[in-house]
């Protein structure tokens, strides 16, 4: 991220926990009012979405190879052609930093070069930082480029990832949605074959859907795009708050899907992953949360089933190749080391 107090964490792929917090309690106390239409937004929503949500049924069952997705970094480098090639994968999620668009041309270069022995499927996740959050005209410029020299190579683009979490930027929902409405606007007058996806909730954190699923803005989700991690409960089969396991926080989002008047009930599920134990500072939680290879490729087996079973996800896209704390590759020391992960991927993906 390029503006203080924000900061990017190289090894866990994602912004460092922000340690101003004089600035944080500023900025929620300036969002007071948005957090309490969240709160009775949700108190409404929530109860609704649960009593119906057993009453919808999925659609028809895709192949895995239609199903499975996973993600691909430009600063993980050129061997993750090969490495995709080898896994036969077809649908691929490239992250687009806005605080990078300096260097939007490599990511062109970067995407293409993912099509040269097979024709692939990519969804561009458009990141957000501060400083486009608050610059109105910087963002609108920028979309444009995004979406002007992607628009032969992707039909589809996340707006804005893992809204729910401060250090990624946004300070309330209520941001999020004009930072939507704005990617809206340029792809309704220029860009009208593009789909987007929102509002990227990560984790079982669904009140935050009720606000950006449930509102007066002008906007509608082409597709929704959640973040659904299971792993603080360990396997998926395990529960939260009692009932909710992985198919029921599924059966719920489905439902907020198909009440809600703002999105489609198309989901993809854009991240998940487990964390690998032994692996600080690269894994991204604490060693508690951390598990082995093997339970890492059980677990995602598991999670991967129970996804496609509930017929309620469109696509799952692990996070993400090569990560050597959460991912398939281990690449320290300027080593590939595929993992056990690696192989069962590879295996699930030939599934039908």
């Amino acid at each position: 991220m390029n503006k203080t107090p924000f900061s990017w964490d190289k090894y866990s792929d994602q912004p460092s926990v922000i340690k101003d917090k004089l600035y944080k309690r500023s900025m929620r106390k300036k969002y007071i009012l948005d957090y309490l239409k969240l709160f009775f937004i949700s108190l409404f929503v929530l109860p609704i979405s649960f009593l119906t949500m057993k009453f919808f049924r999925g659609k028809e069952v895709l192949t895995n190879k239609e199903f499975i997705g996973i993600g691909v970094n430009l600063d993980k480098g050129n061997s993750q052609q090969e490495l995709i090639e080898e896994l036969g994968v077809k649908n691929l999620i490239i992250r687009i930093p806005l605080h990078d668009i300096k260097n939007i041309d490599l990511y062109v270069d970067f995407a293409n070069s993912f099509n040269k022995s097979s024709e692939k499927n990519i969804l561009l996740n458009i990141i957000q930082d501060r400083e486009h959050i608050e610059n109105e005209e910087l963002l609108k410029k920028d979309l444009n480029t995004i979406f002007s020299k992607f628009k032969h190579i992707s039909k589809e683009y996340q707006i804005g990832s893992t809204i729910n979490r401060i250090k990624w930027g946004f300070f309330a929902v209520e941001e999020y949605l004009k930072f939507y409405k704005v990617a809206q606007a340029i792809r309704d007058e220029k860009y009208q074959e593009l789909k987007l996806l929102g509002p990227s909730m990560i984790d079982f954190e669904y009140y935050y859907n009720s606000r950006a699923m449930f509102n007066l803005y002008d906007i509608n989700y082409d597709k929704v795009s959640a973040l659904l991690y299971v792993d603080r409960r360990g396997s998926p089969l395990n529960s939260q708050y009692g009932i909710f396991d992985t198919k029921n926080k599924i059966d719920l989002l489905y439902s907020m899907c198909k009440l809600s008047p703002k999105s489609s009930d198309e989901i993809y599920i854009t991240e998940v992953n487990w964390p690998i134990s032994n692996t600080a500072p690269y894994s991204p939680t604490s060693e508690k949360e951390c598990v082995s290879n093997e339970v890492y490729t059980k677990f995602m087996t598991e999670y991967i089933k129970i996804t496609r079973n509930t017929k309620k996800i469109q696509r799952v896209y692990w996070h993400q190749l090569i990560a050597p704390g959460y991912g398939l590759v281990d690449n320290r020391d300027g080593k590939i080391l595929k993992l056990p992960q690696f192989y069962k991927f590879k295996e699930l993906l030939n599934e039908d």
